[in-house]
């Protein structure tokens, strides 16, 4: 029962003195009608309908009939499930969106929406807590209990598990509680509880953490408020229940620990715990209502919440973007979150709240980048949570949304906005246009930046880096209103577990191959090889001499790639990426590595008439890449459908295991399973932080 004493109480005490109505396990039961299979507090959900939803007719104010509040209550029991994060998506909308019900009014039958909960007036909900919530399993007659449950009018919106941190060696409290969690929301656990499910607290008198329906371990978070709140949360974990609280709550399986709390209370009360800051943090009233309708997104199949950087980021730049300066403009400014931290998410969650936020009308909100692929990527990230964006294709086509009235997010290349000049004087004065810049390179604050100005000059400018903001940056900063705080550093994301640490390794390879005798280097790598296959091997470096040094070079360092690869990673989940100075120079590495037989690798560049990489090296064999390029357009049918394949079958597929690049997916790619960066080329400043981070995503049993 220690459980029950060092995190259980204290949390019913404090959720208490936030705001919430305890129910006994079997009062809870009752409002739901005696049934463990139901898991909202009918009794309290239909009443609350009732009180909150009005109709509104010629002036008129009428109540919703009983019908309508039977037919509301029903909608939202009886979504198909199929499959856990789909239907819970099904329910989020009902739950944002309410649901729309026909009515007579004087003989005129409307449509009316009627709403679950207020999200925008938090005192107009009614909020409950629970402990030891039995749910009936699916298929079967056994039941869970999780430990509290938070309903927001009867509907189950946060689920909380509490573990005491004794709990023996080798078994961390949290982790237990993540993988009680895993375990209930399975098809044969009580997925029908997590359909409504927002929050989901794992905590632990010292430590707690968090995360949304469907979340897996690896991803469960930490919240760190922005400033220091300790003060205010002492004053709701030490006020006193009242006597009448009391008696509720130790009445019955907690009665025998009541003198021992009522001891605490009277000596003065307690510290603060990690449980008490995550409970004020993320359950008080006002703070869940607004993480669940503004701060929740379901991206591609999953579904997730705010990290606290992203939440403070979004709310930070809404009180800067309400704000206008003396010439009419909205304040914009600068996110500077590590690679790695969901600065792509921070964008749909700010797009999010741009479009909740009612004092901003016909908002129209524009995500620049300067590459193509950085286009594809925001366009497909805010696509695949639920935002229909337009892609600007040529300037013409970005005035005409700019302009029109319909496209209310826009995706383009910056390139656009010089086409939209140059095809006439053409300029928009609306300050309800939001431009968020996603700069991949630090060319977005040159001449091209002016050229956006002139075209929208009262827009408002949000720019988003990975990188940090170097001195020289500081002017460029200013323009845009400057840094938005709070800035999130990788120091901060690895302490965060958000991202892996780098391991940086120095591999060597001697410079002056033709000065140097090839029989004592090739007697080295062939060392471990048998006879016949060191015969092999030697028929392939027979021409050795001839080769010029820069490929001598290639093929050393293919040679020490592959062996790297083999002895380190052959066999894992993981993957590699390798950067090399250009085209040509990338199909010979491939060439290498293929005929060393140890690794299999896919080449991915863009066209013979892109340029890529540094200066070219072997400018004769240019049509080397004019007929792979043939090739691959052959095999895949266009750019798109190559990019597409060898992507997909680098993140999800066994090969190929190291995918050579020269320019493209050095910034925007994210491959979780990508582990292992070989740099071939240098790289320096925002352009190799940005690479490094191709490689520090989390996956699962990746340490570094």
């Amino acid at each position: 029962m220690k459980e029950d004493h060092i995190s259980q109480i204290p949390a019913l005490q404090m959720l208490q003195n936030l705001g919430y109505t305890y129910l006994t396990p079997e009062e809870a039961l009752v409002l739901r009608g005696n049934k463990t299979r139901n898991v909202i507090l009918d009794g309290i959900l239909t009443e609350q309908l009732r009180m909150m939803n009005i109709v509104r007719y010629k002036g008129q104010e009428y109540p919703f009939t009983e019908g309508n509040i039977f037919s509301a209550v029903q909608s939202l029991k009886d979504v198909i499930y199929d499959g856990l994060v789909r239907t819970n998506e099904k329910v989020y909308d009902l739950l944002c969106l309410g649901r729309s019900l026909q009515q007579s009014i004087e003989g005129d039958v409307k449509s009316f929406t009627l709403q679950y909960i207020d999200w925008e007036h938090p005192e107009r909900n009614v909020y409950h807590v629970t402990e030891e919530f039995s749910v009936e399993r699916s298929g079967s007659k056994e039941e869970y209990r999780p430990d509290i449950v938070l309903f927001v009018n009867g509907i189950p919106l946060a689920v909380i598990e509490c573990k005491r941190p004794d709990l023996g060696p080798g078994k961390d409290a949290i982790e237990q509680a993540i993988s009680q969690y895993i375990c209930n929301q399975k098809d044969d656990g009580i997925p029908q509880l997590f359909l409504y499910s927002q929050l989901l607290l794992a905590i632990s008198k010292n430590e707690a953490k968090y995360a949304t329906t469907g979340t897996p371990m690896d991803f469960w978070a930490v919240w760190r408020e922005e400033k220091d709140v300790d003060e205010e949360i002492l004053s709701f974990s030490n006020k006193s229940l009242s006597n009448i609280q009391k008696n509720k709550l130790f009445q019955n399986r907690f009665k025998y620990v009541r003198a021992y709390f009522d001891a605490i209370e009277h000596e003065g009360g307690r510290e603060v715990t990690g449980q008490d800051r995550a409970l004020y943090s993320l359950c008080r009233p006002k703070r869940l209502l607004e993480l669940a309708y503004r701060y929740i997104i379901y991206d591609a199949g999953e579904k997730k919440i705010a990290r606290y950087q992203q939440y403070f980021c979004v709310k930070n730049t809404m009180e800067r973007i309400t704000t206008f300066d003396g010439e009419g403009r909205r304040i914009g400014g600068v996110v500077w979150h590590t690679q790695g931290s969901g600065k792509s998410l921070t964008m749909v969650m700010l797009a999010k709240s741009i479009a909740l936020e009612p004092t901003i009308e016909n908002h129209k909100i524009i995500l620049v980048t300067d590459r193509i692929d950085l286009d594809d990527q925001i366009y497909k990230t805010f696509h695949h949570c639920g935002k229909e964006p337009e892609q600007a294709k040529t300037g013409k086509q970005l005035m005409e949304m700019i302009e029109g009235h319909k496209e209310r997010i826009i995706t383009t290349v910056i390139d656009k906005f010089d086409a939209a000049i140059s095809s006439k004087n053409f300029c928009n004065l609306d300050p309800n246009i939001f431009v968020l810049v996603d700069e991949g390179h630090r060319r977005q604050y040159g001449p091209r930046h002016a050229r956006m100005r002139k075209t929208l000059p009262k827009a408002c400018y949000i720019a988003f880096t990975g990188t940090p903001i170097m001195k020289k940056d500081k002017n460029t900063v200013a323009k845009f209103g400057g840094l938005i705080q709070p800035t999130y550093t990788i120091s901060q994301a690895v302490k965060d577990k958000a991202v892996v640490s780098l391991l940086y390794e120095g591999r060597h390879m001697e410079q002056k191959v033709d000065d140097e005798s090839i029989d004592s280097w090739f007697n080295k790598i062939t060392e471990k090889l048998t006879k016949e296959q060191a015969t092999d091997l030697k028929k392939k470096f027979a021409t050795t001499d001839q080769l010029n040094k820069a490929e001598q070079k290639v093929m050393r360092i293919a040679w020490d790639i592959s062996e790297h690869f083999k002895n380190n990673w052959q066999d894992t989940p993981f993957k590699g990426q390798l950067v090399t100075q250009g085209k040509e120079t990338a199909l010979l590495y491939k060439k290498y590595l293929d005929e060393f037989r140890m690794v299999t690798s896919e080449v991915l560049i863009s066209g013979p008439d892109e340029r890529e990489g540094e200066d070219d090296i072997y400018k004769e064999n240019r049509e080397d890449v004019v007929r792979f390029w043939k090739a691959m357009m052959a095999k895949y049918g266009s750019e798109k459908e190559y990019n597409k394949q060898i992507i997909n079958a680098f993140k999800y597929g066994e090969t190929p295991e190291i995918i050579i690049v020269v320019d493209k997916l050095i910034t925007g790619f994210d491959a979780p399973r990508n582990t292992v960066l070989y740099l071939t080329r240098k790289l320096r400043d925002h352009t190799l932080l940005q690479a490094i981070a191709r490689v520090n995503r989390l996956y699962e049993g990746k340490e570094f």
